[in-house]
């Protein structure tokens, strides 16, 4: 599983922001917190919410959606609205593109040092300062295109 936990946030520095945000660290917070932050599938809050739920069957969507809204203005992770409706998290907050299936709605990262490059380059160009960005790129994985 790739994962983008340490990257810029140990687990005790989380759990600090959510007791500083007023939320208890409880293990279903952690879980969360643990799962997007892993999570190479970019899940919604209700997968999220069904795979922490597995090992803690009490806990609400409402934590998975506090939690997240936490781990978002911690630039943590980053919110991707689709057209279809459907809002997907990502824990890849570096440049990159997403790859989005138009059949299964897979999402694939496209990590790439010159998309970085050339993002800053535009930014720079236009006096702009950069906060984030998201680049998005449809079509059909080989999943779906072969069959």
């Amino acid at each position: 599983m790739t994962t983008f936990f340490h990257e810029k946030k140990s687990l005790n520095s989380i759990i600090e922001a959510l007791r500083k945000k007023g939320y208890k660290a409880t293990p279903q917070r952690i879980a969360v917190c643990r799962y997007a932050l892993q999570s190479p599938t970019h899940p919604t809050a209700k997968a999220i919410y069904q795979k922490v739920r597995e090992e803690y069957p009490t806990i609400s969507l409402a934590t998975v959606y506090k939690t997240l809204k936490v781990l978002k203005e911690l630039d943590l992770i980053q919110e991707l609205p689709f057209f279809q409706g459907q809002t997907r998290f990502d824990p890849n907050v570096n440049p990159h593109i997403n790859m989005v299936c138009l059949k299964c709605g897979k999402i694939i990262d496209l990590n790439n040092t010159e998309v970085g490059i050339f993002i800053q380059k535009l930014a720079q160009s236009a006096k702009f300062r950069l906060k984030g960005q998201r680049l998005d790129i449809y079509g059909f994985c080989e999943k779906c295109f072969k069959g």
